[in-house]
């Protein structure tokens, strides 16, 4: 996979397994996601908190293994809390 995407998996309210990713274009990420492996990636226009969250963990984690620079996490963290005042990030 390439540095600008990183995926993970979680779980709806609903209880639906999917599979999301970000890819980093600029200085904004898009996300996509999908239900099962062999569906079409779909674009997802207004990610939940949870999907912000979870990019800014594997952020962090790459900042630390220098795959990342911390100015990278600082712009995400801006993102998120122009996005989600409520995050408390």
């Amino acid at each position: 996979m390439p540095k600008a995407e990183i995926a993970w998996k979680r779980v709806t309210e609903d209880g639906e397994k999917l599979q999301v990713y970000a890819r980093h274009v600029g200085r904004e990420y898009h996300f996509f996601h999908r239900a099962k492996r062999f569906d079409v990636w779909q674009r997802v226009k207004e990610p939940p908190v949870e999907d912000w969250l979870e990019l800014l963990d594997a952020v962090q984690r790459l900042v630390n293994r220098r795959r990342y620079q911390p100015d990278d996490e600082e712009l995400l963290r801006r993102q998120i809390r122009e996005r989600f005042p409520a995050a408390g990030v």
